[in-house]
């Protein structure tokens, strides 16, 4: 008979299951908000039960009073299951498996059920909460008591609990070795979030990748206060000291410290550009009128489907596609030379992408993927207003994108790809040694000596 998992461990495999299902990233996002509420509230009930008995689950209440070291108060009684409890909040209701005990010597009373608690806007804070896994235990008591009214305040020792087992993960991740970590991809981007208070909104560089087996992987976070050389450079030093190697190819927007930081840190690497990115960035120099042509056209400079089924990855395949972008300069530059100056900038970075395997190429042309689970964290953000410092803020978005990364599909690997990937990762990461020049003139007396 399998075993009843505890009420935490059940919701966070909820979770878990939502993430390993093939449903629409928004949707998942939506029901890990109403579980993530759920989260937050029944481990503090459940913390509240420790505090109150002087013992975790499963702990012997003999074995704690045998040790004089243990400064607990240990109450007699035992945990006798669960029974449910609905809680009204602004996403709808949330049931809570409210714990019950026998044999105390006194009644049991959980300050996050009081009679008053039927529906808030503040409860959305808990929302948050239960992802911002770096929140100082001021925070979250501030959120508690917002939440369900200055009586039902927890004590700073069950927030204490809980807050450090959240922070300890969270720093875990964040120093963990990556070594055994090799890339085919690593795809490189920011979003700008307010974390600090009266100053305007800063980056949170991210980074994720997929593997050489063909996983996805969230690889790093940080919070910096510029998109600059500098920052960049020391966000992604900082993974490579941890292990990580240069990976075949890098996917980013066209910020010019990422670009300088990338090529000085993963110099065997190749660089694709965004496509999604460039185009915004010519049709920001179209007439309304005009946009809905020059963006097929742009796209069109890109489709292979006239090259039909022989189509083979490499020089020839990049030559024609770079032919492609002369025929739409000239075609618009007459018309829009600033649309058509932008894309012949950096145009050698726009087609890199068409060395690699055919069935890569869609989603290694642009960066938007994690852009969108970005988009799902400012909409996190807009709930609580500002964030109480930078800890909140980087701990919110390494929380979603945790979770949200154990969803991200994978990449397919034919025998054909894997060859290729193979033939680059020669060229570019194992290059042979170079061979001493025999016909050099200064070596060959020597040469004719032997």
């Amino acid at each position: 008979m399998a075993r009843t998992l505890p009420p935490v461990q059940a919701i966070r495999a909820e979770i878990d299951a939502l993430f390993a299902s093939d449903r629409d990233l928004v949707e998942v996002i939506e029901d890990v908000a109403r579980l993530g509420a759920r989260l937050i509230i029944q481990t503090a009930v459940e913390a509240e039960v420790d505090a109150f008995l002087g013992r975790t689950r499963y702990q012997r209440a003999a074995a704690i009073s045998a040790d004089s070291s243990e400064e607990t108060t240990v109450r007699p009684g035992h945990r006798n299951g669960h029974c449910p409890t609905t809680v009204k909040t602004t996403t709808g209701p949330i049931t809570i498996a409210r714990p019950k005990l026998r044999g105390t010597s006194e009644k049991f009373a959980s300050r996050l059920f009081g009679a008053g608690v039927t529906r808030t806007h503040a409860l959305e804070t808990l929302v948050i909460a239960s992802f911002v896994r770096g929140l100082s235990v001021r925070d979250v008591e501030g959120a508690l008591a917002d939440a369900l009214g200055p009586e039902a305040a927890l004590s700073k020792s069950t927030v204490s609990t809980i807050c450090q087992a959240i922070v300890a993960e969270y720093d875990a991740w964040c120093r963990r070795d990556l070594t055994g970590v090799e890339l085919d991809y690593l795809f490189l981007d920011a979003s700008h979030f307010k974390m600090h208070d009266g100053q305007r909104a800063e980056p949170i560089l991210a980074a994720w990748g997929i593997t050489t087996a063909g996983k996805p992987i969230f690889v790093g976070l940080a919070a910096a206060g510029s998109e600059s050389t500098d920052a960049w450079h020391d966000f992604l030093t900082d993974l490579t000291a941890r292990g990580l190697r240069p990976p075949l190819l890098i996917v980013s927007d066209g910020a010019p410290g990422l670009i300088s930081a990338a090529e000085q840190v993963f110099s065997p690497s190749l660089r694709q550009r965004c496509l999604v990115h460039r185009a915004r960035n010519v049709l920001a120099k179209v007439s309304a009128g005009d946009q809905a042509e020059v963006k097929a056209a742009y796209w069109q400079i890109f489709d292979l489907s006239e090259l039909g089924e022989d189509v083979k990855p490499g020089q020839q395949l990049i030559d024609w596609v770079q032919r492609r972008i002369d025929a739409f300069a000239e075609a618009w530059a007459a018309r829009y030379p600033a649309a058509v100056k932008c894309l012949l900038t950096d145009r050698q970075s726009l087609t890199p992408y068409l060395r690699f395997p055919l069935e890569h190429h869609k989603r290694v042309r642009h960066s938007n993927f994690i852009e969108r689970t970005f988009g799902e964290t400012r909409r996190r953000v807009k709930v609580i207003g500002r964030f109480p410092g930078e800890t909140s803020c980087v701990s919110l978005v390494w929380a979603v994108l945790d979770r949200a990364a154990r969803g991200w599909r994978g990449f397919t690997l034919t025998s054909t790809g894997l060859r290729i990937l193979q033939d680059l990762r020669r060229a570019l990461l194992h290059p042979p040694a170079q061979l001493h020049p025999t016909d050099d003139p200064a070596l060959a007396p020597a040469t004719e000596a032997a």
